[in-house]
């Protein structure tokens, strides 16, 4: 006698439990949000450079607007750099795309910045089609110095 073929709630269950490797794949699916904001970084190379008081990332941006651009500090160490290169507005309806190579859309970077990063000390700036964002180092800690207890006589 076959239990679970006899009762169609322990039927199910079963089905469910034996689910093909297509089916799981397709229920853990990441979700749309996550491909394209995975895409977007892939796409957006950097540059990072070390100075002996900051550290300054360099990220190619022909084409956008610096009001389009959003740099900000997330969960206290994070850097997260993003904005979005719009197609151009004003389309000449006679004009027909032969092809179209150059890159729209969303971008977006994260860095995870060092414990000796100022974030209260950032700054930015596009020029000619570059964003550099430079943070600040920390100063670093200064030495304890031995303090000297007087010693009284008594």
């Amino acid at each position: 006698m076959n239990l679970v073929m006899e009762q169609p709630l322990l039927s199910t269950i079963h089905h469910l439990l034996n689910l093909p490797d297509g089916m799981e794949k397709v229920l853990n699916a990441p979700t749309r949000t996550y491909v394209q904001d995975t895409k977007a970084m892939a796409a957006t190379p950097a540059d990072i450079k070390e100075y002996p008081n900051s550290y300054v990332f360099i990220i190619d941006m022909p084409g956008v607007k610096s009001g389009d651009i959003k740099v900000q500090i997330e969960e206290d160490r994070v850097l997260s750099i993003s904005g979005e290169r719009k197609r151009e507005e004003k389309e000449d309806p006679e004009a027909k795309y032969v092809r179209m190579e150059r890159r729209v859309g969303k971008f977006m970077r994260k860095f995870n910045l060092p414990e000796n990063a100022n974030v209260e000390a950032i700054s930015a700036a596009c020029q000619d089609g570059v964003l550099t964002v430079t943070v600040q180092k920390l100063p670093p800690p200064q030495p304890k110095k031995p303090k000297t207890i007087e010693v009284k006589v008594t």
